[in-house]
C-alpha cells in the first residue's frame, strides 16, 4: 500500500468526519483510512463467531462487541474497528468519549486477502501494545484456519493453530472451528479487488 502525502487531520475532525460517515474510518496520526466492506463469507464468520462468543460468555462477566465498537490504542493512538471485541467488566471509554473503549481482553479479525498483511503485522503490533489484551484471534476466509496469539505473563506473545478447536484461555470457553465456518461457501470465494474488505487512506 501506497500513502500520497496529505494534510493531517485533528482528531475532532476525525469524531466529526466518522460519526457521518457510512464507511467505518480508522485514524493514526492525523490520517484517516477507509475500511470498506467484505464478502459475504467474510460477513458470516464473522457473525458466526460473534454469536459463539456471545452464547458461551453469557453470564460471565465478559460481552463480545461487533465491528461496530471502535477501540483506541492509547500507546499508539491508532483508532479503529476490530472485526469482534470482547470486554470483561467494566468498559473504560475513552476520555470524554461513549462510543471508544480501551480495555479489551480479546480481538478477533477475520482476514481478507486485502487486509491479511497489516493484520498480521502492523495492526497486530499495534494491539499487543494494549495493555488488557490477553489474546488476539484470526480467522481466514480463504480456507478453514484459525490461529490465536495469546500474552505470557512476562509480556511475550506465542501463536498457536487451532485446527478443530479455538480454545481462548482468557475467556475460559472453546468454539469448534467447524461452528466458526458453519454455513461459509468457500467455492464462492471471490479475490477481485472490489470484493474484498480494504483499507485505503482518504485523499
Amino acid at each position: 500500500m501506497h500513502l500520497a502525502k496529505k494534510e493531517t487531520m485533528s482528531l475532532e475532525q476525525y469524531f466529526a468526519l466518522a460519526e457521518a460517515s457510512v464507511e467505518k474510518l480508522e485514524y493514526l496520526g492525523g490520517e484517516i483510512f477507509a475500511m470498506s466492506g467484505g464478502t459475504p463469507n467474510h460477513a458470516q464468520v464473522a457473525m458466526n463467531v460473534g454469536t459463539a462468543l456471545t452464547n458461551r460468555l453469557r453470564g460471565r462477566g465478559c460481552r463480545a462487541y461487533s465491528s461496530d465498537l471502535r477501540i483506541h490504542i492509547p500507546d499508539t493512538g491508532l483508532f479503529t474497528y476490530p472485526d469482534i471485541s470482547v470486554i470483561c467488566g467494566p468498559i473504560l471509554y475513552l476520555v470524554g468519549r461513549k462510543d471508544t473503549v480501551v480495555n479489551p481482553v480479546v480481538l478477533v479479525e477475520v482476514l481478507s486477502p486485502s487486509t491479511e498483511a497489516y493484520d498480521r503485522g502492523e495492526k497486530a503490533a499495534h494491539y499487543r501494545s494494549i495493555a488488557s489484551l490477553q489474546s488476539y484471534v484470526l480467522v481466514s476466509i480463504a480456507r478453514m484456519a484459525v490461529e490465536r496469539f495469546d500474552r505470557a505473563s512476562d509480556g511475550s506473545w506465542s501463536l498457536r493453530d487451532c485446527p478443530e478447536v479455538l480454545a481462548i484461555p482468557a475467556l475460559g470457553i472453546e468454539l469448534p472451528v467447524a461452528e466458526i465456518y458453519a454455513e461459509v461457501d468457500f467455492s464462492a470465494v471471490d479475490a477481485s479487488p472490489e470484493a474484498l474488505s480494504t483499507r485505503s487512506p482518504l485523499p
